[in-house]
Formats: structure tokens, C-alpha cells, sequence
């Protein structure tokens, strides 16, 4: 399984200290590999890295960095630097395992704040990375086993296409680090932290690819559900977002949310896109939920939140949502938050929504 968590930390970190200990004899006062930073400062950066994620974290940072740094000692070699990387490290995995769901701490990219999950693939990207800087500019081989490579596409970097090369060839690509047949090498890049879209009394939560594989699967994609969830629709528009991201036309933002009930950390439903907006900025939008769910106004919260996100795009001109005649609820969810019904299609109602 592909989800992120304090077990894939300790998985990297692992990697990370073998390799580099078998290069410990070497000179670090060396460039890493593409860097401004020796060797030592970089293994330093790393230990800079775990500390920060796991500050954001505790410290419930909303607003901004947690402000204080990890410096080695002077005169600290790299058997030194080794031993910070790895109790760093460790302080990042008992930070993610012990923060409750639905905590997030401040980072910028791409809005603002990132979950447990997201700050243990950060980390997990940080020391396999640099890991590889580090011993690329000491002359030896760096790479990490191919799961942990494809969790760390699959959370941080969906809008890459995963075929090509091997996982780590194509995170070496995606970061700027290598050459993948057919695609231009990267000058600059950005990982995708999964969005979070408040709703009243629901949060509206990104669904990565490797969630999508795991709820595709049968698997709770890393949350607990309310009774009888999650539904059958779900599971299939899980399935769709895994087979977008496979074939590398999965864009970010425009896939899955799932419905999670902040007061309990209840996951009740999800409601998403078909895609991106096309060439006309129209946008098909669906959701469901589980019935346990059914009958309390979630639906109806959810789908003003994700549009009015949705119509703020300039990109985005109307909404469209397809309903069977006999749904009655589903129309009237649609009613109320302000589509309205168009000419029926296949046999199926339209129902859309302008962008004002």
C-alpha cells in the first residue's frame, strides 16, 4: 500500500543511513550534486528538514515557519551528521504518528498548509533526495527501493505521469535531478501537497492517487468511515482517478474530495470532477454519500463549498451535473444550491451552474 505515514520515514531513513555510511570515509566537504551546499551541509538540511515538518506539526503552525533551525555542532563529521539525520528523522515519524487526523500545519505549496501525510511524504522526498545529491557527488549509487519512490509520485507529485522509467528515474525527473525519453528536462518544479476545502461542518480533503488506489481496491484510503461507507460510487470514482493518474492525465485539484465530518474525523462521502475544465470551461461535477449520512444538509454544504472553489478559477465557466430522473434528493441538493435544469441528455437530467 502507497499511503504515507511514520513507517514510510523510517523506511527512507533507513536507505538513507546505509548509503551514507558507506560513503562516510569520503570527503564532505565536496558540492553535492547540483547543490550550493557540501556534502555536510546538506545532510545537515535534511536533519533542518525532519525538525521544520515535525515543528509545523506539533506546533499547529497556521500562518507560517515555526521559527527555529538545526545546526550540527562544529566540527561534527559525517558519522555525526549520520546520527542527527537519523534521531531527526525518528522525531518526525513519532511527530506523524501521534498527530490526530485532520491537523495541518503550515507550508506553502500549493495553499497553504499540508496534513500529517503530507509532511511525512515531504520528508520521505527530502532525505531520498539529498541522500542522492550527497552520493552522486561522492561517486556511488543512492537508489531507493521502487515502492517507496512510487508513494512519494503518487502523494507529492499526481500531476506527473508515472510511466516512462522506473519510480526513482522518474522522481529524479521530476525534481529536476535527470532525463526521461520524450519529456524535457525540468529547470524548476513544485510538489502538490493535497488541498482542503472548509465546508461548515465538513472538510472537503484532496484524495491522492495512492488513496484513490486503496478505496479503488476495497481499502479505506486512510480514513475511518461512517457506518456503510464509504459508497459504491466512491469506490468507482476512486477507480477513475487511479486510472487518470496511470495513464498521466490526472490533474490535480480536478479529481476527488472526500467528505470528512470535522468534529469526529468521520469520513461520509466524497463529491469531485470528471476533469479538468475543457476547452469551453465546462467542469461535470458528481458526489455521493453513505447512507448513514444521508438527510443532514452535508451534500448540499459540500457542493456550494467545491463550487464557489471550482467558478473562483478564471478557467472555469459553468458546472454540470448529470442526475437520474428517479434521484429526487440528488435534485433537490442541486436545486439548492443554485444549478439549474437544462434540457435532459440520454436520459439523464442536466442541471448546471454558471459562473456569476
Amino acid at each position: 500500500m502507497l499511503l504515507m505515514g511514520g513507517d514510510r520515514i523510517d523506511e527512507a531513513m533507513a536507505h538513507a543511513a546505509g548509503a551514507l555510511r558507506a560513503v562516510a570515509d569520503r570527503d564532505w566537504s565536496a558540492k553535492a550534486g547540483g547543490l550550493d551546499w557540501s556534502c555536510l551541509e546538506t545532510a545537515e538540511h535534511i536533519a533542518g528538514d525532519f525538525v521544520a515538518y515535525a515543528g509545523q506539526l506539533a506546533g499547529r503552525a497556521t500562518d507560517g515557519w515555526v521559527p527555529f533551525e538545526v545546526t550540527l555542532d562544529e566540527g561534527t563529521g559525517p558519522e555525526g551528521a549520520i546520527q542527527v539525520i537519523e534521531a531527526t528523522g525518528r522525531l518526525l515519524a513519532a511527530t506523524v504518528r501521534t498527530t490526530p487526523r485532520g491537523v495541518r500545519g503550515f507550508h506553502p505549496y500549493p495553499s497553504g498548509s499540508a496534513d500529517a501525510a503530507g509532511f511525512a511524504a515531504m520528508g520521505v522526498a527530502e532525505v531520498l533526495l539529498h541522500t542522492y545529491d550527497i552520493c552522486e557527488a561522492l561517486g556511488a549509487d543512492a537508489e531507493p527501493p521502487a515502492e517507496l519512490c512510487g508513494a512519494v509520485l503518487a502523494h507529492l507529485f499526481p500531476h506527473v505521469p508515472p510511466s516512462g522509467g522506473s519510480p526513482w528515474r522518474v522522481l529524479l525527473w521530476a525534481t529536476g535531478r535527470g532525463t526521461l525519453p520524450g519529456r524535457d528536462r525540468l529547470l524548476s518544479w513544485r510538489w502538490h501537497n493535497a488541498r482542503s476545502l472548509p465546508a461548515g461542518p465538513l472538510a472537503l480533503r484532496e484524495v491522492s492517487p495512492a488513496a484513490a488506489a486503496d478505496l479503488a481496491a476495497g481499502g479505506t484510503g486512510g480514513l475511518t468511515w461512517i457506518e456503510g461507507g464509504p459508497f459504491n460510487g466512491t469506490r468507482g470514482a476512486a477507480g477513475k482517478l487511479a486510472k487518470a493518474y496511470a495513464d498521466g492525465v490526472h490533474r490535480p485539484e480536478w479529481g476527488m474530495y472526500v467528505l470528512v465530518r470535522t468534529e469526529d474525523e468521520l469520513a461520509v462521502g466524497a463529491m469531485g470532477f470528471h476533469g479538468p475544465p475543457d476547452d469551453e470551461g465546462r467542469v461535470e461535477i458528481g458526489y455521493d454519500l453513505a447512507e448513514a449520512a444521508r438527510g443532514r444538509g452535508y451534500a448540499t454544504t459540500a457542493l456550494r463549498s467545491l463550487s464557489e472553489w471550482a467558478l473562483s478559477h478564471p478557467e472555469t465557466t459553468s458546472l454540470l451535473a448529470r442526475v437520474d430522473p428517479e434521484n429526487k434528493p440528488s435534485q433537490a441538493v442541486l436545486t439548492r444550491t443554485g444549478f439549474t435544469r437544462h434540457p435532459d441528455r440520454d436520459n439523464t437530467q442536466i442541471y448546471v451552474l454558471h459562473q456569476i
